[in-house]
């Protein structure tokens, strides 16, 4: 029997806030932005009674290492399989270069290769966001996240112009590295979401008289990019960029706007 749990604000319309997502728009055109597909939700409850997978940050050459000694594997749903059933890839090679693709020309295609993990696992449809396990003593432990396939084609050009294009080759297979979102993680575990229209409302209204927003002031959920200037806001104060409206940003808008207002003592 499976188990379902609501996002987190549903009941007051405020779900989208219990969602923080690497991008909200990707290019899949080079420079490609794989590594910002991926998406943190907050439930309304626990929906796993046994605990949940642990997340390892480790840089791409610890990976690549641990991949070396079949220790990397990976669990998904494939369309494949039906009724759906969970499938096993491992053990999952991870490298930079692979066949004749040199890691220098791969490098170029990605808005962010540092955080790219290009693997091996054996994907198929419907395994995006799947993780990318390490078998530890203690357990499987999440490394990174499975984003799609990366494709190569050739073109053939005449005097600047494209004559004919080859048949796309698969290279490998794209994740993101836990990394990339690691300490978002806990920041967002940690956050006092708003979750009521008047307090959306209200941070709004205390973005746009601080200039950072110059959209309507309404439900979040029913506005476009207002999350925007959020990002602005903290990127402004040196803060840890989010995008998430919380309740510690809005004491701390009022707080600017109560400094503001206040006369500064006389010089003499």
């Amino acid at each position: 029997m499976r188990d379902y749990a609501r996002v987190a604000g549903h009941t007051t319309g405020a779900s989208s806030q219990h969602v923080l997502s690497g991008a909200a728009t990707l290019n899949m055109r080079p420079p490609i932005d794989a590594t910002k597909d991926w998406a943190l939700v907050r439930l309304e409850r626990a929906i796993c009674t046994l605990g949940v997978l642990p997340l390892r940050p480790m840089s791409t050459e610890q990976i690549i290492e641990a991949a070396s000694a079949k220790q990397v594997f990976q669990v998904s749903y494939h369309r494949d399989f039906t009724p759906w059933k969970l499938a096993l890839g491992k053990p999952c090679t991870v490298a930079r270069s692979f066949d004749d693709v040199e890691w220098k020309t791969i490098a170029e295609d990605f808005s962010d290769p540092d955080s790219l993990l290009l693997h091996t696992c054996d994907t198929g449809g419907a395994s995006s966001g799947s993780p990318l396990l390490l078998d530890t003593d203690k357990g499987p432990e999440v490394i990174g996240i499975n984003v799609g396939t990366y494709v190569q084609s050739k073109v053939e050009t005449q005097d600047g112009e494209v004559v004919h294009r080859f048949k796309s080759e698969t290279v490998a297979n794209t994740g993101v590295n836990a990394s990339a979102f690691a300490s978002k993680l806990e920041v967002f575990r940690r956050a006092n979401i708003l979750d009521t229209a008047a307090d959306i409302r209200e941070l709004q209204g205390a973005l746009k008289r601080q200039q950072f927003y110059s959209g309507p002031v309404r439900m979040a959920s029913t506005v476009r990019g207002w999350r925007a200037a959020i990002e602005a806001y903290e990127k402004a104060q040196g803060l840890t960029v989010m995008g998430l409206a919380t309740h510690a940003l809005l004491k701390r808008l009022h707080g600017a706007a109560e400094d503001k207002g206040r006369p500064r003592p006389a010089r003499t």
